[in-house]
């Protein structure tokens, strides 16, 4: 007859969630990265649609909480991220954060608008020059959400693909190009570019020597916004002014 071995259990620890796309090949690496290691770090998947349309993106706020559900039932989190800019857009940040909140016992809950509207604040940014691998309506969406909280985007380029399977391969000298282009529209004071499946955190620091402004990425900012809300302190290098010149 066996014996059970003694054990001593602790209470759970509080960690940060994320909420990523079915569709998303690039957050769940550039997170990890950004991420201190030691974080206790939780993933669920959520139903999205293979083209990035108004109609696909609405309809995620349908399986949100399905999503966040999945999550072990006794995690406790500091923070829960929902890793889509357009469709944070598009359902809206608070109907994202009602979804997930009524399922998830989090003590915040953020998207890549609302950190980079966070972002722009801590870095006094009001003009941004926005790059977007979105089809028309759906970047005309964000930046009307941006022009609401106060963030004007006068200089403006996409790759306009509906694939989200194509975002992931647009490769780092097109995004150099395109961020030379758009930032001599106009007159910025940072560069963002949008979309969490956009692989974007190898070029930050390029970017911002080339141009001499601060420039934001979807995944650059969840993260910061995840961990200041969380209070955990970024690794050392983190790219981007974000995470040394932020206030």
């Amino acid at each position: 007859m066996s014996v059970p071995l003694p054990c001593r259990l602790g209470p759970p620890r509080a960690a940060l969630g994320l909420i990523v796309l079915q569709s998303d090949e690039t957050v769940e690496g550039d997170m990890r990265r950004l991420i201190p290691a030691a974080t206790r770090f939780l993933i669920s998947r959520v139903p999205s649609g293979a083209e990035v349309t108004p109609e696909t993106l609405a309809e995620m706020e349908g399986h949100l909480s399905q999503a966040a559900g999945l999550f072990p039932p006794w995690a406790r989190f500091r923070a829960v991220g929902y890793a889509c800019t357009s469709g944070t857009a598009q359902i809206g940040a608070g109907h994202v954060a009602g979804q997930i909140g009524a399922v998830v016992e989090t003590e915040a809950v953020t998207e890549p608008v609302s950190a980079l509207i966070a972002a722009c604040g801590a870095l006094g940014l009001r003009r941004l020059g926005l790059i977007s691998p979105y089809v028309a309506p759906v970047s005309a969406r964000l930046r009307a959400v941006l022009a609401q909280a106060g963030i004007e985007t006068p200089a403006f380029g996409s790759f306009e693909l509906a694939e989200e399977a194509m975002v992931a391969r647009i490769g780092p000298q097109s995004l150099h190009d395109a961020a030379q282009r758009v930032a001599s529209e106009a007159a910025v004071d940072g560069l963002f570019l949008s979309c969490t499946n956009l692989r974007t955190l190898a070029v930050l620091p390029e970017l911002e020597a080339a141009l001499g402004l601060p420039v934001l990425s979807s995944n650059q900012v969840l993260a910061w916004h995840m961990m200041r809300l969380a209070g955990i302190a970024p690794p050392k290098r983190a790219p981007g002014r974000l995470f040394t010149q932020a206030r």
